[in-house]
């Protein structure tokens, strides 16, 4: 069973969050170890790149193996490309992925640099909580794609 971790910048706050989280993870259960770690916003409020050096400092110290972070930059997928890329990750013998979710300003250069991967959900800006429910919902239906389920229509 592969291993999926997510890595955000900042808490969740309001119940709905969580609740839609705890959802995703429940049914990604079936299909992988997953875990939800959070770190610390940057406390620098003058400097937007000293929050972002702060942050990385966190992102970083919790990535393990195939590092896919999510940003702008990214290329954007299909929910089946999605699912490919895992697929074929999986086979070369990747067992466990750290999906990057950044902070408000971004994140420092050196998130880019420890990505093996760079992936958009989309030319918006959404929030970050909302970000964590995109994120832990394509990964279920990515999941469901892959084992055949009837999830994905």
């Amino acid at each position: 069973m592969i291993r999926l971790h997510v890595v955000a910048v900042g808490k969740l706050k309001e119940k709905y969050w969580t609740d839609a989280v705890n959802e995703y993870l429940k049914r990604l259960s079936r299909f992988a170890h997953v875990d939800v770690t959070e770190c610390r916003e940057g406390t620098c409020d003058a400097s937007p790149a000293a929050n972002r050096k702060q942050e990385a400092e966190g992102i970083l110290s919790k990535c393990k193996g195939y590092v896919v972070l999510t940003d702008l930059r990214g290329e954007q997928l299909t929910s089946e490309e999605f699912a490919r890329m895992l697929d074929k990750e999986s086979a070369r013998g990747v067992s466990e992925f750290t999906f990057v979710i950044g902070g408000s300003h971004g994140v420092d250069e050196s998130v880019y640099a420890r990505a093996d991967r760079i992936v958009s959900f989309g030319k918006m800006t959404y929030p970050h909580q909302l970000m964590r429910v995109i994120l832990l919902e394509q990964l279920y239906r990515a999941e469901t794609i892959i084992n055949g389920t009837s999830y994905h229509k």
